[in-house]
């Protein structure tokens, strides 16, 4: 690993502190140019909060990319001028979401210019995992798959991010597992920005756990998705050591806002709505009509995620057979609950 232990850690710590220090300020500039969330009968919240904190989660991420860029690490980190264009493109993106409520169609579109400029840049999905044989190669799939997961992370974020403190709390456990996946593999580079991402969602949480002082918004919620989405796919040009399970771990510590995903598609498809119809139906509008209260939903949430973090990072130690066949099982123990739990407000 040719960025040091020392250096970790501080970057760690900077980062930290620099989200902490900027979510005050990002709430009094909030207040004065009204980029404010104002409740609803269907809102979770009852009083009026900013709604821009992505900001304060994102700009020290990218002042860390920034420093990586002058401080002569280029040979570990070739490809971050496209993930810094990427980021503050999907950053500006969420932004005008906040402020102006796009509809799901410009949404949706602005999601997929950020994800052909990333392929353009490097960050394409290449290979396949198979746990029982060798990687498969994509070739001219390669395109369309890179599409659907930059697709599927970002609005898989966006869309759990509904009570105070969810999406961030997740991004802090997806990012631990990425950064231990990272060192695992000797990975500069998921090593690096992991720890990064880590360290700004742990700073913004102590604002956006409930009841929560800031929201992340679609600004936050859709920079997290890119960036876990863009560092686990970077080309064997940045890595070293590359290997399929930098794609695997996302997709297994992710399973909650995967799950959540999936359900809310089907639900959508079945009752002959448009995929991107806002509804208040998510997992965690149900656990919150169930009488859970946020903090409750929020710890059994993280729960989930850290329990599927332990078998990603099984993955990479254990033998891949007999972890896979785990998965599976558990996977579809978790998914019936969470089918159960749909089902049955969906019947009300």
């Amino acid at each position: 690993m040719d960025i040091g232990v020392f250096s970790a850690v501080a970057y760690t710590v900077l980062i930290f502190l620099a989200t902490v220090l900027l979510v005050p300020i990002n709430i009094r500039v909030s207040g004065k140019f009204r980029l404010l969330d104002y409740p609803s009968k269907n809102s979770t919240h009852k009083v009026v909060r900013p709604i821009c904190g992505g900001f304060s989660l994102a700009l020290p991420v990218m002042a860390g990319m920034v420093v990586l860029q002058l401080t002569g690490y280029a040979a570990d980190f070739p490809s971050l001028i496209p993930l810094l264009v990427g980021s503050f493109g999907i950053l500006i993106a969420g932004f005008f979401d906040d402020k102006y409520h796009l509809s799901a169609v410009w949404k949706l579109f602005f999601q997929i210019v950020i994800a052909i400029f990333m392929f353009w840049g490097g960050f394409r999905i290449e290979l396949l995992t198979n746990p029982w044989n060798d990687a498969l190669v994509l070739g001219y799939l390669s395109f369309p798959v890179t599409l659907l997961w930059f697709l599927l992370i970002i609005n898989a974020f966006n869309l759990i991010d509904g009570i105070d403190g969810l999406a961030t709390g997740i991004a802090v456990i997806v990012s631990a597992v990425l950064i231990l996946i990272g060192y695992r593999f000797q990975n500069t580079y998921l090593f690096t920005l992991s720890i990064f991402l880590f360290a700004a969602s742990l700073g913004f949480l102590f604002y956006n756990f409930p009841p929560a002082k800031i929201f992340l918004g679609d600004t936050g919620s859709q920079f997290i998705g890119f960036f876990i989405a863009a560092i686990s796919i970077a080309g064997s040009a940045q890595y070293k050591g590359i290997t399929a399970m930098t794609l695997l771990a996302p997709i297994l510590v992710m399973f909650i806002p995967l799950a959540d995903t999936l359900l809310a598609v089907l639900r959508r498809l079945k009752y002959r709505k448009g995929i991107f119809t806002r509804d208040h139906h998510h997992l965690h509008h149900k656990l919150l009509r169930l009488g859970l209260a946020p903090r409750t939903i929020n710890f059994i949430f993280y729960f989930i995620t850290f329990m599927f973090g332990l078998i990603a990072i099984g993955f990479s130690f254990a033998d891949k057979n007999i972890l896979f066949t785990i998965l599976i099982c558990l996977a579809i123990i978790v998914f019936v609950i969470l089918y159960i739990i749909a089902k049955k407000e969906l019947l009300k």
